[in-house]
């Protein structure tokens, strides 16, 4: 024969744990659901918050990272447009020596030498600019590792660089002189220009590496981090069904003492 107890009641104080159990498992679920979240605090998942956050902090150094490369595609954007103009003016300088160094030239060689000086100035106001005074190193960090660094050394293109800055043709031998010095002044842009693309390139590279990298991680992170919303979905309907019948379960444990209580009146 089955025993009760008035002073205990063990079957309320059943009710009762399973009751708390129930509820603990609804707020997790609650706080889940509305943070999207299956780790909110370490002791969801120690272990897995550790990677998680792991994960995280190398997203956000590939993220800063391809900032830094684009960042570094803009400064050789600046380089490289100063490049193009450096050439086309070495193409005019190149034009007026030829058309100096001709014997049969009738015109003023002293108008030619005024142009070609104002050229040649010009090209010294567009290498200032661009900063290409002299041979300089370029570094753009993208990402950790012996590798996540791009640079290289980007060379001069200053006049005295480029052989120009005392070029004069007012005579045709001058002129003469000055048709070989352009075309090796052109020769040398040609290298700075190499430098500068293949930076650029680099850069490209580094920046589809880093997005690929940042998108697989954060994958990586929702995989552990994320929680599974049709799962918990689940459990919602799960746990207020277990509360429900908790509820009643209490309920009917504590309405068995008074039942008891009654006789003794």
């Amino acid at each position: 024969m089955a025993s009760f107890s008035v002073v205990s009641n063990i079957s309320a104080a059943n009710a009762q744990a399973n009751l708390n159990t129930t509820n603990i498992g609804l707020q997790k679920t609650l706080t889940r659901l509305s943070s999207g979240f299956r780790i909110n605090m370490a002791g969801d998942d120690a272990a897995g918050l550790a990677v998680a956050n792991s994960y995280r902090s190398t997203v956000s150094v590939l993220n800063q990272g391809m900032r830094n490369a684009n960042d570094g595609l803009s400064t050789l954007q600046i380089k490289n447009g100063a490049l193009d103009n450096i050439s086309t003016l070495l193409d005019r300088m190149s034009t007026l020596a030829t058309q100096s160094a001709s014997a049969g030239f009738t015109g003023n060689r002293a108008t030619l030498q005024a142009e070609f000086a104002d050229v040649v100035s010009e090209i010294g106001r567009e290498v200032t600019v661009a900063g290409l005074g002299t041979a300089q190193g370029f570094s753009v960090f993208v990402s950790s590792g012996a590798s996540g660094t791009v640079g290289g050394t980007i060379g001069a293109a200053d006049t005295t660089t480029l052989g120009i800055a005392a070029l004069n043709i007012s005579t045709a031998g001058g002129a003469s002189t000055a048709v070989t010095s352009v075309a090796t002044a052109v020769t040398t842009i040609g290298n700075v220009v190499g430098n500068v693309g293949s930076l650029q390139n680099r850069l490209q590279y580094a920046i589809g590496l880093a997005q690929n990298q940042s998108v697989n991680t954060k994958a990586a992170e929702s995989r552990i981090r994320d929680a599974n919303m049709a799962e918990e979905s689940a459990n919602l309907t799960r746990y207020n069904i277990l509360t429900q019948s908790g509820i009643a379960a209490l309920a009917q444990a504590n309405q068995q003492s008074s039942s008891v209580l009654s006789l003794l009146r």
